[in-house]
C-alpha cells in the first residue's frame, strides 16, 4: 500500500519542475483515500516556507475543518526538513512515510528518538526508504540541470 501512494507523491513531485522548484512531492491519506495533495512552489511563489509538506497539511486541516491529522498519513518523496519535521509533530500526523534522505536538510530522522519519546504527547511512526530510487533519480535529475 506504501508504494500506491508514494507513486502519487512522486507525481506530485514531478510538478514541482513546471516551475523550477526542486521536485518533492507530498499526498496525505486518511482511511486509504487520498485527502489532499501538495508539491514544492517555493521559486513559483517566491516563498521559502512552500515545501509539499506544509502545503499538503494546509490542504488537508482545511478539508477536514479540523488542525488535527490524528489518523493521516503522509507520504512525502523525500525527508522533511526541521520545519516541516515540526509541522509534522504539531499536526499530529499519524504516520510519515518518505522516499529518500535528505542528507543536506533532512531532520526527521535526526530527530526519531524525540518525535517517538513515550513522554511526548503525541508519536509520529516514521517509515523510509520507500521508492527512494525513483525520488532519487528524480532529483538527481533536477540537479544536473542545475550544474
Amino acid at each position: 500500500m506504501d508504494e500506491k501512494y508514494m507513486k502519487e507523491a512522486l507525481k506530485e513531485a514531478k510538478k514541482s519542475l513546471l516551475s523550477d522548484d526542486v521536485p518533492v512531492g507530498a499526498v496525505i491519506v486518511l482511511n486509504n483515500k487520498i485527502i489532499s495533495r501538495g508539491h514544492n512552489m517555493k521559486e513559483k511563489n517566491n516563498d521559502p516556507t512552500q515545501h509539499a509538506e506544509i502545503i499538503a497539511i494546509k490542504k488537508a486541516t482545511k478539508k477536514l475543518n479540523d488542525w488535527y491529522l490524528n489518523d493521516c498519513i503522509m507520504y512525502v518523496t523525500m525527508e522533511p526538513c526541521l520545519m516541516c519535521a515540526g509541522a509534522l509533530i504539531q499536526s499530529h500526523i499519524k504516520k510519515l512515510v518518505y522516499g529518500i534522505k535528505n542528507d543536506k536538510f533532512g531532520y526527521v530522522d535526526s530527530i526519531d528518538n524525540i518525535l517517538n519519546n513515550k513522554q511526548n504527547n503525541h508519536i509520529v511512526e516514521i517509515k523510509g526508504n520507500i521508492l527512494a530510487n525513483e525520488s532519487r533519480i528524480l532529483i538527481q535529475n533536477f540537479f544536473k540541470t542545475k550544474r
